[in-house]
């Protein structure tokens, strides 16, 4: 593997390998490797500067991601590739924390629907989960817990939050709600259960 190209990048250095960005490294650490455009970088010593430098800052990243935010294994390897990390030391890099329990999708899935289960609808919360890299199925199994009294519940909520009364609200503030609902993801069949056992 040559490298093609060594060009800044903030306070680093991107390695191109064979013109394609490999790792960054800071200016120390190229003159440590004694890294230089057009050098060819042997196995041994491409496997020092992964083992020496890039595995350990991998894993003190997402270490560092984690004290501020649960995440999902999708957002911190999505972190990892930002910042410019080989895929093979983000395989580790997950691996690491995945082993200590520090990452756990299922978890993750169950606290984001505890947090917000009283306002958002089950198809609302699946929706959030997939775009958060939740797999489908991890989602399925957290939402199950919910059932259909959490549905009936949380339009509850957003009754008691859009300050209708059933005893006073007319037909067209009814339909008005209904219509909230719907856009809230809210089944029609979840809508018209809820609301006949209200009214």
């Amino acid at each position: 593997m040559q490298i093609t190209k060594i060009e800044e990048a903030g306070k680093k250095r991107r390695i191109y390998l064979n013109d394609e960005p490999a790792f960054l490294l800071y200016p120390s650490e190229v003159r440590t490797y004694k890294l230089a455009e057009g050098q060819e970088l042997d196995e041994q010593l491409q496997e020092r500067i992964y083992t020496e430098v890039l595995v350990k800052r991998a894993r003190l990243r997402c270490m560092n991601i984690l004290k501020t935010a649960d995440k999902t294994e999708y957002q911190l390897r999505q972190k990892l590739t930002q910042d410019g990390y080989p895929q093979e030391i983000a395989d580790d890099a997950i691996e690491y924390v995945r082993s200590y329990h520090y990452i756990d999708d299922l978890r993750y899935a169950r606290n984001y629907i505890g947090g917000r289960a009283g306002v958002k609808s089950k198809a609302q919360l699946k929706a959030d989960l997939l775009s958060r890299g939740v797999p489908s199925d991890l989602a399925d199994q957290a939402l199950e817990d919910l059932g259909e009294d959490a549905e009936k519940e949380k339009i509850r909520t957003w009754m008691q939050k859009k300050h209708l009364d059933p005893e006073s609200a007319s037909r067209e503030e009814i339909e008005a709600f209904v219509r909230f609902l719907m856009r809230k993801c809210f089944s029609y069949g979840q809508v018209k259960n809820a609301l006949t056992d209200i009214f």
